[in-house]
């Protein structure tokens, strides 16, 4: 597919150009044109693979939007995110195999059974990469809760927000950069740089959330209804009709205005 291999000329740029953004006028409109062709024709949209937009989206607003010059993270958070479309590997089942939130408590406990180097630095890893994903992906839903009063609770206890799992998650890199071993895929520095600078890759995830996975790009929606309706008042065929049909309705489904 062609939107795969432009993502993958993107990505061979960012590489060859470690150390600095390589992100000029070019590049830019480069990304901006890929990110239209996603929305070419939304019955299409899921046809494309998970890794290949979560890459192009990355690449916008990290690489392009905030000037990264680290290849390594933006290969980093685009497999991370691609991992956690699977939502097991989000919400670990317990015992009776019902999904639940990881806490930082979790990795206290486990401190407290032997385990070996790699068992240890996965723990952490995969912690920071859940609390990296809760705070980026889905901040919304991490607002603070009040949890009811009970007869042995006199006040409400309030539960966690964003800005736990940006704390945990920071610590849980460095920690998992200092477990760092051999069998590793990913390099410590790589680690070190997710910890320190979480907070500048949870907003990036912030703005790709919403304009990209729980919201939609709606000026590029209503662009292409344009070009659609454009296309059928010269002639064009029953696919462009039925174009319109779709953009309008996503803009009606965001209470927007389709133009006549």
């Amino acid at each position: 597919m062609l939107i795969e291999q432009r993502v993958r000329e993107l990505k061979e740029i960012i590489a060859g150009n470690d150390g600095r953004n390589a992100a000029d006028g070019r590049f830019s409109r480069a990304v901006d044109e890929l990110i239209s062709a996603v929305y070419d024709d939304i019955g299409e949209v899921s046809a494309l693979p998970a890794r290949t937009m979560f890459d192009l989206f990355v690449i916008k607003v990290l690489y392009v939007g905030r000037h990264s010059r680290d290849a390594a993270v933006v290969e980093y958070i685009g497999a991370m995110l691609e991992a956690y479309v699977d939502v097991r590997r989000l919400f670990p089942p317990d015992e009776q195999e019902h999904p639940r939130r990881l806490y930082f408590s979790d990795m206290l406990e486990r401190e407290k059974q032997p385990q070996d180097e790699p068992d240890i630095y996965e723990g952490y890893r995969r912690y920071a990469d859940s609390a990296l994903f809760l705070a980026g992906v889905f901040p919304g839903h991490l607002r603070p809760r009040v949890r009811a009063r009970t007869p042995m609770r006199r006040r409400a206890a309030p539960g966690v927000d964003a800005s736990y799992y940006v704390s945990t998650g920071k610590a849980m890199y460095h920690m998992a950069a200092q477990h760092h071993h051999r069998e590793c895929a990913h390099q410590p520095e790589t680690l070190e740089k997710l910890g320190a600078n979480f907070e500048i890759y949870a907003d990036a995830l912030n703005e790709m959330s919403e304009r990209y996975i729980t919201g939609l790009p709606m000026g590029i929606i209503a662009d292409k209804m344009l070009d659609a309706m454009n296309r059928q008042r010269e002639g064009g065929t029953p696919r462009d009709a039925d174009l319109v049909q779709r953009y309008a309705g996503l803009l009606a489904d965001r209470g927007l205005p389709a133009t006549d």
